[in-house]
């Protein structure tokens, strides 16, 4: 790159002048091609031809066959095999993690075990902001099931799905664990309130 080009200037655009080896799919505002520096076997990018910074210079045409663009480049990928599901994402901004001036959506296939702990999704761009079901105190040890103030649920093996003290996901007046696991009688579950756990037919435990 020249000393007097940036990298907003599209001569020097990577996607702008993309390597048509990568490119697999053409439509009428958007083009795919594989990732230079794949996170996944299989990462893809969706890309206008326009050179637009960011998500909020594009316009609604492209916007649109940004998203309509899914269904094909997923198909795409799936031909590799041994997909089991995907992250889509867009970074807006060098706060956000983009890199490359130009809108691009990330598409990456995943597949189970490519991570010990896939819980979060796209959360886990803050480190340990990703899943947010792990108990979050464990000073005490952990805070498993926990029925209300003062009541418990019995712990009758470790259990397969935990939280903290809180739910994020609900109000503080709902926020009984979110916990299965199993037992002699079935599966054990704490709802999210005792009326409710008796509404969808969950035992208790005495």
């Amino acid at each position: 790159m020249p000393p007097s080009a940036t990298n907003d200037d599209p001569r020097w655009c990577p996607f702008c002048n993309s390597d048509p080896q990568r490119v697999f799919l053409r439509l009428r505002h958007v083009f795919a091609l594989w990732d230079g520096f794949p996170v996944t076997d299989g990462h893809a990018l969706i890309v206008p031809y326009r050179h637009v910074p960011t998500w909020f210079d594009a316009s609604n045409t492209e916007r649109a066959e940004l998203f309509s663009a899914l269904d094909a480049v997923c198909s795409i990928i799936r031909e590799r095999g041994g997909i089991d599901g995907f992250n889509f994402g867009v970074n807006v901004g060098a706060a956000a993690g983009q890199t490359v001036p130009h809108l691009h959506q990330h598409v990456i296939p995943r597949r189970t075990g490519d991570m010990p702990d896939p819980r979060g999704g796209v959360r886990h761009v803050i480190p340990g902001k990703g899943n947010y079901l792990i108990t979050r105190d464990t000073s005490g040890g952990p805070s498993i099931a926990d029925a209300g103030p003062g009541q418990h649920w019995r712990i009758d093996a470790p259990p397969l799905l935990t939280t903290g003290r809180t739910h994020p996901l609900l109000p503080p007046s709902r926020c009984w664990r979110a916990t299965t696991r199993p037992s002699a009688g079935g599966v054990h579950a704490a709802g999210y309130g005792r009326g409710h756990a008796r509404s969808i037919g969950i035992r208790q435990p005495a």
